[in-house]
């Protein structure tokens, strides 16, 4: 989950300094459109991988970074009994409250980028050819563009996404479509990206998809 602010931060200087160092790698998509999947093959081809969902998940589980943030701001009913995060009652909250939704991504949001850069660091020095930074909100963030070298897009039709996230998370389709009206169009992510990776289900075309990306992403190296 990436920043929505647009001034410099700790996490932004460090990975200016990658830069020129080892291709920057952004991969993004709307919600159900399989960028962990993607991600996953960039991973066992070699990539360096830094998932920001998985981090943000790292962070609220239980014992993570910003569960007392959290809990001192929302209370103890955005709790569940196992001390994580009740994704449930704090999606439903964010969703019809603004404000709240600020103040949570004031809790999370420097947590992620910390970690983030972290992890960046870490990986870029080992053998990985390049880094993959994979970010939801890429698009909508206004920041992650200046930082990352080449931008890939992960798409699929939105009634795919909807089903996709249906059957996932067990949500209601308004719920889905609350969802996909908060995060960016598909027309603005693939006017931004540098690469369109189709994932219409069909696993033997995103495997071939992937291979050539990823011969494509080891020529910028």
């Amino acid at each position: 989950m990436a920043s929505n602010h647009s001034n410099p931060t700790a996490a932004q200087i460090d990975l200016g300094i990658l830069k020129g160092h080892i291709p920057l790698v952004g991969l993004t998509g709307g919600i159900g459109s399989g960028k962990t999947l993607v991600s996953d093959q960039l991973g066992a081809l070699g990539a360096g991988i830094i998932d920001t969902d998985l981090i943000s998940h790292e962070i609220t589980a239980s014992g993570g970074s910003a569960i007392p943030l959290i809990k001192a701001a929302f209370g103890l009913e955005f709790i569940n009994a196992t001390g994580a995060l009740n994704r449930h009652q704090m999606r439903k909250l964010v969703f019809e409250n603004p404000d709240a939704r600020q103040t949570l991504e004031g809790i999370t949001h420097p947590l992620i980028r910390q970690e983030t850069a972290k992890r960046a660091l870490a990986l870029s020095k080992t053998k990985a050819p390049y880094l993959v930074f994979s970010v939801p909100l890429l698009i909508e963030s206004g920041t992650w563009i200046n930082l990352i070298d080449y931008l890939v897009v992960v798409d699929c039709p939105k009634e795919t996404q909807i089903e996709r996230v249906m059957q996932r998370n067990n949500l209601t389709r308004n719920e889905v479509e609350g969802i996909l009206n908060a995060q960016a169009s598909r027309e603005e992510r693939l006017i931004s990206a540098n690469a369109v990776i189709e994932n219409q289900g069909d696993l033997d075309s995103l495997n071939k998809a992937v291979l050539n990306l990823h011969q494509k992403l080891l020529k910028i190296s």
